[in-house]
């Protein structure tokens, strides 16, 4: 008599991962991983930083000669103006290839697989890619029809913002179940020349890259060690415009401050501090003046910094409820960071969320995880659209997931192959790019491929089997969306992506910008 294995049910989105096959988490990599801990927002910054809190009332504006001032103080207002960049970093080992994002061999996306190929990526017979019906290429990028991921991103995005995205996956090859893939590009675009007018990154953890994976060694700035922020009251906390503008309301309190920074600056001209620094000294003085006024400016108004107060975000109108906003951690955590990085105030940040680790027997956990981290990733390319940003959005995970092929055919399941283990031949990356201009047209969709039974082919580009140059090949991209691919070697000194000619063929979208927006 044949007895049929019960099926194992699908686990919420917090709840956390047991697997039977793998030892007890003991790191807080390996917490986040199986979903027993948060991957929290964190803030990189400054340690002065710490100082700031608590914005307050209505936005004013300098006069003339104080902003002219402003800028002899290098008091910026948009940080660096290179494009806004997050990135997600799915802790655990998520599915990326095939039944999200489809790869293909040599010839491109749709270049396809073997049938058993798309079964170990999940993906039933009656399931490939090969039918037109279960190709979706609104966002240039070419993913699978019922992709969680996809249908995450369609529901927090307009037609419009899908029309104007466009992006490629990386084969790359990664270790399972481990922190010490160096998968994290921050510095790196922090070194590209990213940066914002309160902080320079922003991510997930208090370690050395802000996220869950590692950053590259050689990349690493200890001046942009991470300051963490888990909560909206840090964020709201990060800039203290002070009492005055509690007593009075903003544009009063600026015309104090800017009277002040004139009364002030007559009384110096008639000093001589009788030392060789004397200029030096004035100027401090002025510019601890002109930058209290521009605090105040900028940022006395709350909803400046404060996401629960941003109508683009959250409200009537916003891209959350306020039920799902107030019911759903990660919406918070990703407000958080998209905030601060679209709009100029920090350069690029990363959004860890944990328990990606989801090769339970089942297919629903996975696809329920998957559909919520793309619901975040929809929610960045949208809240960017709203501010006719462009934005730059990079996701990654530490190794991947595979199936053997028995179906779940419940409703969560949605028919698609379990996830039964770890497999890191099946990993992969890919980027979106929002243009508010228009979608760019690429160049390539797809850097480097899968051999025809969904392995990655090694020698397909140097970021297939190295992670180090996967960091590069993504750093090189976000160059040439400034057109400033030209400046890679210098930029990126030892770099491993070869010559000029090889480089090229790593660039998947053309020039957005050229050098800042």
């Amino acid at each position: 008599m044949f007895i049929k294995r019960s099926r194992n049910k699908a686990l919420a989105n917090h709840q956390p991962l047991h697997h039977p096959d793998h030892r007890r988490p003991i790191t807080r990599r390996e917490f986040i991983a199986q979903g027993f801990r948060a991957g929290t927002a964190t803030v990189f910054g400054a340690s002065a930083l710490s100082l700031f809190a608590n914005p307050r009332a209505a936005q004013a504006a300098l006069s003339s000669d104080l902003e002219a001032l402003k800028s002899s103080c290098s008091l910026g207002v948009q940080g660096a103006g290179k494009i806004p960049f997050i990135c997600f970093d799915l802790a655990g080992g998520a599915n990326i290839a095939g039944s999200n994002v489809l790869m293909g061999k040599s010839g491109g996306q749709q270049d396809f697989l073997t049938t058993a190929g798309y079964n170990r990526l999940g993906l039933p017979g009656d399931m490939l890619p090969n039918d037109p019906a279960f190709v979706n290429q609104e966002m240039g990028l070419a993913f699978h029809t019922d992709s969680g991921f996809l249908r995450g991103i369609q529901a927090r995005t307009g037609a419009g913002t899908r029309a104007a995205t466009n992006g490629a996956i990386i084969a790359a090859r990664s270790e399972n179940d481990t922190g010490n893939n160096p998968h994290n590009p921050m510095y790196g675009i922090y070194r590209a020349g990213a940066d914002g007018s309160l902080l320079s990154l922003i991510g997930s953890r208090s370690s050395d890259s802000g996220g869950n994976s590692l950053a590259p060694m050689d990349l690493i700035d200890p001046e942009a060690r991470p300051t963490k922020v888990d909560r909206r009251t840090d964020v709201t906390g990060l800039v203290d415009v002070g009492d005055l503008v509690g007593l009075l309301d903003q544009s009063d309190a600026v015309a104090v401050m800017e009277s002040i920074q004139r009364i002030s600056d007559a009384k110096m001209n008639r000093v001589n501090t009788q030392i060789t620094a004397d200029e030096v000294i004035k100027d401090l003085v002025r510019c601890g003046y002109v930058k209290s006024a521009d605090l105040a400016d900028r940022f006395g108004d709350p909803s400046t910094l404060d996401p629960d107060l941003d109508p683009d975000i959250v409200g009537p109108g916003g891209i959350f409820t306020s039920a799902q906003y107030n019911g759903e951690s990660e919406f918070r955590k990703t407000a958080a960071v998209m905030k601060l990085v679209v709009n100029g105030f920090a350069g690029a940040g990363t959004i860890t969320m944990g328990g990606y680790d989801y090769h339970t027997g089942e297919r629903g956990t996975g696809e329920r995880r998957d559909f919520l981290a793309g619901e975040c990733m929809g929610a960045c390319l949208e809240y960017a659209a709203r501010r006719n940003m462009p934005l730059m959005m990079y996701v990654f995970s530490d190794g991947s997931v595979s199936s053997n092929g028995r179906i779940d055919d419940s409703a969560e399941g949605r028919g698609k192959g379990e996830w039964t283990g770890d497999n890191q031949q099946t990993a992969a990356s890919f980027f979106l790019v929002y243009n508010p201009n228009g979608r760019p047209a690429a160049i390539r969709n797809q850097i480097g491929y899968m051999r025809a039974d969904a392995s990655v082919e090694t020698a397909s580009s140097p970021a297939a089997n190295n992670v180090n140059q996967l960091v590069q090949t993504v750093l090189l991209n976000y160059m040439a969306l400034h057109g400033e691919q030209g400046n890679f070697g210098t930029t990126f000194p030892g770099h491993g992506l070869g010559n000029a000619t090889l480089q090229d063929s790593l660039i998947a979208l053309p020039g957005i910008v050229s050098g800042t927006i």
